[in-house]
């Protein structure tokens, strides 16, 4: 026998290609995404580079598999920087009418491409939004011409002229004529404020506009498309038919978790999911579409139905309903995802999940590569990926493993079939069995114990999945949403299965209710029993003090130290029993540190420093000490009540402040009651729990009281300051210049209520003077005679503040004015601008230059535009 030869020469090493293709497609594809946004270079180069290492890729495709796969990663990764350049350089949307966006009056015509819905509106008024598509503008000088451009408008009637408070409604393809004043839409110009123009444009929206109803005029004919009119159409009708079939309430959440309507939703609904960790279940997410597909699939299966059919069948409807809901992107993502898997399922691929998702994701990102850096996306595909890459690997090694013993319980030659711990395991059970049959019988005994392990083994899959998903989440939930969600789990285990009830019967009580209501009756009440499960779970567990804990932006290391323990778990999952353990505690490691372990605050050691916050037209200043002890003056808030859909504590205060690393705040002021000052500090107090709120005059207000009701229920110390208080600040001076304490008080807050306040840091200081007019600035001039190197100008600019009298005492080397931009008050008025200028103070302006934050050293004063250096 001839011996086999050895080759003289060592053995190449050849790298193979992985087991999930797909997904490295779309990891490379997203990483030449971000090189083309941080790492610009001309256009030839990403072409040149894509082109050679595709040919390269092609040629070692049959030579050397993994050479040309390393090859074709790397041109995936070039035609991803290619791709987004140039998604970069074309225009987002249609921006004519953005020229005429300067809060004049103007003649429109358009067509509806949003229904109207009804909004809470200010000032004794009722007001609903829609979306329109301009068609043509009429201009001052009498021009008609032709405008395409996206439009929210924003429709009021005073109360008084419609006592009955009913609007008429706007459906898709109405064509309509109005007047209406149009604005530039305008984000708050803070680090880590959301981006609202980004939102409203990937939404079609160039610009906002408000117009008095009784000036809208309906036209002749329909514009627009007739697939998106049906669409509309069936949409309207299943909510009407929700709120047919259940009480108000009910119907404002099912809109909301069904058919992603969320018109009818109040904030604090929304703030009870957040709190628990369950928003995903209040809007149509990627799970409504996996337990509807998984229920018509399994119902066609159980029908007998081919596996092709039924799964083709399964992929029209979860089209159909991404179609009805008008969601957008995240629904058509979990469809595309479940139609990839569907799909990728037939032809019976290993790991079909992880490839499926990474198809998913390379198709999605090829449609649109900026998707890559949305919020909404990025979850998505990270949920699925933790639940496929780390909760199905260690399943197959446990629970699914061991169902094995429930299977051919008959078969006495089964077990030796069966791995040796899973045999042992079903001989066990068979032992159990046996005994408890001689009680109840060996029929009754089998169906216990098999009944038994099989629930053991589901809440068990259920508990791991949902822990697994919180751990892996943890860093998105506090990068993006500044929330640690402490209670997420116990909340899902009960939520998870009562939605997994609701949304097939929703689903049969919408189709038996549009045949006769008497049919969805059963339905009906068994969405109702689930509802009510899920709200009073969301509630109960979201009303604990630990539910709302709240975490700042974390830091760059923190970041990469808990990616590297998610990416350890899932490279882990599949290894040895040790190292998946280990991967799951650096996981849940990680997820602890992101809640408790504070960022550190980026301050500036040994300065005072006072940034005005830009919250529109209202105050907020944040003051830090010399020694980091940090102190929160106002916290803006509308104009009236009523009058913003947004929280300005929660949605741009705390934002800042927890971009800033801030968790928590020494103090709070409230310099007087007006809404615009005070409107956000609910939310703050909640957010940060100071230790002290400080406050002067206390006149009645409802608002007033409330928010001093709020910070005794957080154990927040209430300290009432007076003029001639002086105190010591982390090594800052306070002095407290009004009001003093024989002020009468009036019978509704007002002006000149506010609580003056000078802060001194060696021989540098700032005058902070809330809205204060000429009659208490007069009083400070006199009275004390402040002299201050920043002053935070009064009243927003007002003529009726920033006296000759103080500017003259104060002497200010800077100023800055906190006022909205474009705002209906013609603020600051040019008055005050011109005294200011006459005392050589320079101006900052927050609706010019955002936030601005100074640096007082104890000898002098400098500003820093955009709030961080």
């Amino acid at each position: 026998m001839t011996p086999p030869q050895v080759s003289a020469s060592p053995s190449a090493f050849h790298f193979k290609a992985p087991r999930q293709p797909m997904l490295g497609a779309a990891v490379a594809y997203s990483l030449g995404i971000v090189a083309g946004v941080y790492l610009w270079r001309p256009t030839l180069w990403w072409i040149v580079g894509a082109a050679t290492f595709g040919a390269a890729a092609a040629y070692f495709a049959h030579r050397r598999a993994g050479l040309g796969w390393l090859l074709a990663l790397g041109a995936l990764f070039l035609a991803g920087a290619l791709h987004i350049q140039l998604r970069s350089g074309q225009p987002r949307l249609a921006t004519t009418i953005q020229t005429y966006a300067d809060r004049e009056p103007l003649q429109i015509t358009a067509h509806v491409t949003r229904d109207s819905r009804t909004q809470p509106g200010g000032f004794g008024e009722i007001r609903q939004t829609l979306d329109v598509e301009s068609e043509q503008i009429a201009t001052a000088d009498g021009q008609t011409l032709p405008v395409h451009s996206g439009i929210r408008l924003s429709l009021y009637s005073r109360a008084e002229d419609n006592p009955t408070h009913e609007l008429p409604s706007f459906h898709y393809g109405d064509r309509l004529r109005f007047v209406a004043r149009l604005k530039l839409p305008r984000n708050f110009r803070n680090p880590g404020a959301f981006d609202y123009q980004g939102y409203l444009a990937d939404h079609g929206i160039s610009a906002l506009g408000s117009a008095k109803l009784d000036t809208v005029e309906r036209l002749p004919g329909f514009a627009g498309s007739r697939i998106a009119l049906w669409r509309s159409r069936w949409h309207g009708a299943i909510v009407r038919k929700v709120h047919q079939l259940w009480p108000a309430r009910d119907a404002a959440l099912l809109d909301a978790m069904v058919i992603g309507e969320e018109a009818f939703i109040d904030r604090d609904s929304r703030a009870d999911f957040q709190r628990s960790g369950t928003y995903h279940v209040l809007v149509v997410s990627g799970m409504n579409v996996t337990i509807l597909a998984f229920v018509i699939f399994w119902t066609l299966r159980s029908l007998r139905l081919a596996d092709i059919p039924a799964t083709l069948a399964t992929i029209a409807f979860c089209v159909a309903y991404a179609f009805v809901t008008e969601v957008g992107a995240p629904v058509w993502r979990a469809t595309l995802m479940c139609a990839v898997y569907l799909a990728t399922r037939l032809l019976y691929r290993q790991r079909a999940m992880v490839n499926a998702l990474g198809a998913a994701a390379l198709a999605l990102l090829v449609f649109d590569p900026r998707q890559l850096f949305t919020a909404s996306f990025q979850m998505t595909f990270l949920c699925v990926l933790i639940v496929a890459a780390i909760g199905i690997p260690i399943l197959q090694r446990t629970s699914q493993l061991y169902r094995q013993a429930l299977a051919n319980w008959d078969s006495p030659t089964y077990a030796a079939a069966l791995p040796p711990r899973v045999a042992q395991f079903r001989l066990d059970l068979q032992m159990i069995v046996a005994r408890i049959a001689q009680f109840i019988g060996e029929t009754w005994s089998r169906r216990l114990v098999h009944s038994t392990v099989t629930i053991v083994f589901a809440v068990w899959e259920l508990v791991f999945v949902s822990a697994v998903m919180q751990m892996g989440l943890a860093l998105p939930m506090a990068y993006y949403f500044h929330r640690a969600t402490t209670i997420g789990m116990p909340a899902n285990l009960v939520v998870v299965p009562f939605m997994q009830l609701l949304m097939p019967a929703a689903v049969a009580a919408l189709l038996l209710g549009s045949l006769a209501p008497w049919l969805a009756k059963g339905p009906v009440l068994v969405v109702s029993f689930a509802l009510h499960g899920i709200t009073g779970t969301v509630r109960g567990l979201g009303a604990l003090r630990i539910a709302d804990l709240r975490v700042p932006m974390p830091s760059l290391l923190m970041i990469l130290l808990a990616s590297a323990a998610l990416l350890l778990a899932m490279w882990a999952a599949r290894r040895r029993v040790r190292l998946s353990a280990c991967g799951i505690a650096a996981t849940f490691a990680a997820a602890v540190a992101l809640a408790l372990i504070p960022a550190q605050p980026r301050v500036h050691a040994g300065v005072l420093e006072v940034t005005s916050i830009d919250v529109g037209e209202g105050d907020s200043e944040l003051l830090v000490s010399p020694q980091g002890r940090t102190l929160l003056v106002d916290a803006g808030g509308p104009i009236g009540p009523g009058g913003s859909q947004l929280d300005f504590g929660e949605d741009v205060v705390s934002p800042y402040l927890w971009t800033r690393g801030l968790s928590r705040l020494d103090a709070v002021a409230i310099t007087h009651g007006h809404s615009d000052h005070i409107g956000g500090m609910t939310a703050v107090l909640r957010n940060f729990q100071p230790k002290e709120l400080w406050v002067g005059l206390l006149p009645p207000s409802r608002a007033l009281e409330n928010l001093i009701a709020t910070a005794q229920s957080l154990g927040v110390n209430i300290v009432r300051h007076w003029e001639g208080d002086e105190f010591d600040f982390g090594g800052a001076r306070v002095s407290v210049l009004f009001p003093p304490r024989d002020s009468p008080v009036g019978s509704r807050p007002e002006n000149n209520d506010s609580m003056v306040l000078q802060v001194s840091y060696g021989e540098s200081s700032v005058l902070l003077e809330g809205d204060a007019e000429k009659q208490v600035e007069r009083h400070i001039a006199f009275a004390h005679h402040p002299r201050a190197d920043l002053l935070k100008v009064g009243h927003h600019g007002s003529d009726n503040a920033t006296t000759p009298e103080l500017v003259t005492s104060v002497q200010p080397e800077l100023a800055v004015i906190s006022v909205g931009s474009g705002n209906s008050f013609g603020l600051p008025r040019f008055e005050t601008l011109s005294r200011l200028a006459s005392a050589n103070a320079r101006v900052y302006r927050t609706d010019l230059d955002g936030a601005v934050t100074f640096y007082l050293d104890g000898h002098s004063v400098k500003a820093s535009v955009a709030g961080l250096e």
